[in-house]
C-alpha cells in the first residue's frame, strides 16, 4: 500500500537516484527472514534455500543490504557485480525506466566501490544465517580480465555462500567474448584454481543472446568443470517491440519484454545439460506464475530485480506465498519434484 502511494514521487526521481533511495530505505523496512524447513525449502549445489526466490545481482551492487533483503522474504540474495578496483561505471544517464513496457534498460558498466570495500562489509555478516552469493566481475580497463576474476575469487570465496562469475553483462566492452569456448575454459580454470577444493560452489551467469552452438559449448564446459549452477540469464541486447519513448537507449534490457527469451533459454540449457546441472532462471519474472513457469521449465531457483521497480519491496513475499499455493495446486511435494516437469 505504501509503495503504491509513494510510486508517483519515486518515479519523479531520476532512476539511479531512486535506486539509491531504495538501498537506503530497505534498511528500515520491517522484515523477517524466510524460515527454513517449509514446503518451499530446496537444496542446490550443497546449499539449503528456504525458498527458491532470490534477489538478482545489480540491486545491491556493493553488498550493503543483503540481510535487509533476506528480511523481505527472499530465499537468497546475490550481491554485486563487484570488481577488484573501484569503478565509476559509464557516463550518466545510464539507467532508464520503460514504464509502458514494465522494463528497464541499463548501461551501468559495473559501477561499484571495489572488492576490498565490499569484502569489509561482508566480513561483518559472517556467521549470520542466509544464503548470500557474491557476483564477481572484471574492471573495464583491466589488462588481464582472467586475473581479475582469479583475484576476486581469492578475496570473496571465504565470504560467499556461492560465487557467481559474471561474463554476460553487455555494458563492459568485450566481456561477453569470455563466453567463447576457449576463453571460458581458461577463465573457469583460473577461478576454480583460485577457489581451491574447499571453497564455495561456483555459478556461471550467461547471456540470453546465444546461438545454439554457444549453448551446447557452455553446457559442456559447465558440466566438465562441475560448476554448481548456471544463471540463465543476464539482460538482452536484443529489442523486441517496445512502446516506451526510451526504447532506443543502448544497454541491457530487462523486465517483462525479456520473459519469453529468458524462459526459452532455461529450456535450451535444460535440454543441453540433460538436467544434470542446476539452473537459476532470471529475466522477466514478476509474479508467482512467472516463477512457477520457470521452475517447471527446468530452473531449480529463480531470481528477480526489475519487477521490484514496478511492484515494490512487498513483491518477494507475494511471489513466495503464491509459489506455495501453486506447488500444492499441482500436486508436488517439493520444488525439486517440480523442476523440469512441464
Amino acid at each position: 500500500m505504501f509503495f503504491r502511494l509513494a510510486r508517483p514521487a519515486i518515479y519523479a526521481l531520476d532512476p539511479e537516484r531512486a535506486h539509491r533511495l531504495a538501498i537506503a530505505g530497505v534498511r528500515f523496512l520491517p522484515g523477517k527472514p524466510a524460515a527454513p524447513g517449509g514446503p518451499l525449502e530446496t537444496r542446490v549445489a550443497g546449499l539449503t534455500f528456504p525458498n527458491p526466490l532470490g534477489m538478482a545481482a545489480g540491486f545491491d551492487k556493493d553488498g550493503e543490504v543483503p540481510d535487509a533483503l533476506l528480511g523481505q522474504g527472499f530465499g537468497f540474495v546475490e550481491v554485486g557485480s563487484i570488481t577488484p578496483r573501484p569503478q565509476a561505471g559509464n557516463p550518466k544517464p545510464r539507467l532508464f525506466r520503460l514504464t509502458e513496457d514494465r522494463a528497464v534498460i541499463n548501461r551501468m558498466g559495473f559501477n561499484n566501490g571495489g572488492g576490498p570495500a565490499a569484502a569489509a562489509r561482508l566480513l561483518v555478516r559472517q556467521g549470520r544465517p542466509g544464503v548470500v552469493g557474491i557476483n564477481i566481475g572484471a574492471n573495464k580497463d583491466s589488462s588481464d580480465r582472467v586475473a581479475d576474476y582469479a583475484q576476486m575469487t581469492q578475496l570473496m570465496a571465504p565470504l560467499a555462500s556461492y560465487l557467481a562469475v559474471n561474463i554476460s553483462s553487455p555494458n563492459t566492452p568485450g566481456l561477453r567474448a569470455l563466453q567463447d569456448e576457449g576463453a571460458l575454459t581458461a577463465l573457469l580454470d583460473a577461478v576454480l584454481d583460485s577457489r581451491g577444493d574447499a571453497g564455495p560452489p561456483v555459478f556461471l551467469k550467461v547471456a540470453p543472446d546465444l546461438e545454439p552452438a554457444d549453448i551446447e559449448a557452455i553446457a559442456r564446459i559447465a558440466l566438465d568443470k562441475k560448476l554448481g549452477a548456471l544463471i540463465v540469464s543476464n539482460t538482452t541486447i536484443s529489442r523486441p517491440p517496445l512502446r516506451s519513448s526510451q526504447a532506443g537507449e543502448t544497454g541491457g534490457l530487462s523486465g517483462a519484454p525479456l520473459k519469453q527469451l529468458a524462459l526459452q533459454r532455461v529450456r535450451d540449457f535444460r535440454k543441453a545439460t540433460g538436467g544434470a546441472l542446476p539452473l537459476i532462471g532470471v529475466g522477466g519474472i514478476a509474479t508467482a506464475e512467472d516463477a512457477w513457469q520457470r521452475i517447471r521449465a527446468g530452473a531449480s531457483l529463480v531470481q528477480l530485480y526489475s519487477a521490484m521497480v514496478y511492484e515494490g519491496p512487498g513483491l518477494a513475499r507475494r511471489v513466495v506465498s503464491g509459489l506455495e499455493t501453486l506447488l500444492r495446486r499441482d500436486g508436488f511435494g517439493s520444488i525439486a519434484e517440480a523442476v523440469g516437469s512441464e
